[in-house]
C-alpha cells in the first residue's frame, strides 16, 4: 500500500535527513511532502534543497525559505533583508553554498514552492492557517509565520482535514517533551527542533498506516513508533500568546 510521508523542518541536518529518508525505504508508490524550513541553522542547507529539488519532492514555503527570498529579491542582496536573515540563522546556509551563482540558483527554485498544498483529507502548510478568514484572504505571513491565532483556535481551522505543520517547535507548546508530535483541533505540528540542543529530532509522519519515524541530528539515535504514542493533545485554551517580537524565528 502506498504511503504519504510528511517530513518536518530540516533545517540544514542533511545527514539527518538521509538517514531518516533510508530508515523509511521509500518505495515507487510513496509520496514524500516537505513542510518547509529546509533550510538555515544547520550545516547544510545546500545538500538539503538540491536533494528536495531534484526529487521534484512536494515541499511548501518555510518562514526561512521566506526570509532568505526577501534578502535576495533580485541578483543583487536587500542589505536590511540580508542582514535579518543572516541573524535568523542563515550564515550556515551561505557558507554550504560553493558559489553566490549555486545559491541563486536554488533562490529561482524556492520561489516556485507553494505556500500551502491541498491533498484532500491534509492539508500541508508550514506554519498553521488564520481559522478566522478564508483561505483566499490569508497572505504569506499567515501561512509561514502564524502561532497563538492558529494554536488556540477551539474548533478544526478546515473541516474534514487535518492540517499538517512545522514552524513552531513542539516542546514549546505546553506539556510537550522533545521529540514528540504536538496535535490540537484538526492540526498535527511534525517541527520537533531538529537543530536545537534540547532536541535534536527530525521526524516523519505516515500519515496512512499512522507511523513515525524519527532521527536524532545530535546522537543519531533511531526510532520508529505510532503517531498515537509518539503525539501529545494540545488544548488551545492552555496555549499562552507569546509576546510579539521581530519577525525571527524556528
Amino acid at each position: 500500500m502506498s504511503r504519504r510521508l510528511f517530513i518536518g523542518d530540516i533545517h540544514g541536518h542533511y545527514d539527518a535527513l538521509m538517514k531518516l529518508v533510508a530508515m523509511m525505504a521509500l518505495t515507487q508508490s510513496d509520496t514524500l511532502h516537505f513542510v518547509g524550513d529546509l533550510i538555515d541553522r544547520g550545516p547544510k542547507s545546500a545538500q538539503v534543497v538540491e536533494f528536495v529539488r531534484q526529487g521534484n519532492y512536494p515541499c511548501v514555503l518555510g518562514n526561512h525559505e521566506h526570509l532568505l527570498l526577501n534578502a535576495f529579491p533580485d541578483e543583487n542582496p536587500h542589505l536590511g533583508a540580508f542582514q535579518g536573515w543572516l541573524s535568523s540563522g542563515g550564515q550556515p546556509t551561505l557558507t554550504s553554498y560553493a558559489s553566490t551563482e549555486a545559491l541563486l540558483e536554488h533562490v529561482e527554485w524556492l520561489k516556485t514552492l507553494p505556500l500551502y498544498l491541498d491533498l484532500g483529507d491534509v492539508f500541508l502548510v508550514h506554519a498553521g492557517i488564520d481559522p478566522r478568514k478564508p483561505l483566499s484572504q490569508q497572505s504569506q505571513m499567515d501561512f509561514c509565520w502564524i502561532r497563538d491565532v492558529f494554536h488556540r483556535h477551539p474548533t478544526p481551522p478546515l473541516a474534514g482535514k487535518c492540517v499538517i505543520t512545522g514552524h513552531t517547535i513542539t516542546f514549546t507548546l505546553p506539556g510537550v517533551s522533545p521529540g514528540k508530535i504536538a496535535q490540537g483541533p484538526g492540526w498535527l505540528d511534525i517541527d520537533t527542533g531538529a537543530y536545537h540542543p534540547k532536541s535534536g529530532w527530525l521526524t516523519a509522519v505516515d500519515i496512512d498506516h499512522e507511523l513515525v519515524y524519527q532521527v536524532n541530528a545530535l546522537t543519531q539515535a533511531k526510532r520508529m513508533i505510532t503517531l498515537e504514542d509518539a503525539s501529545v493533545f494540545i488544548e488551545p485554551a492552555a496555549v499562552r500568546p507569546r509576546k510579539k517580537r521581530r519577525a525571527i524565528a524556528s
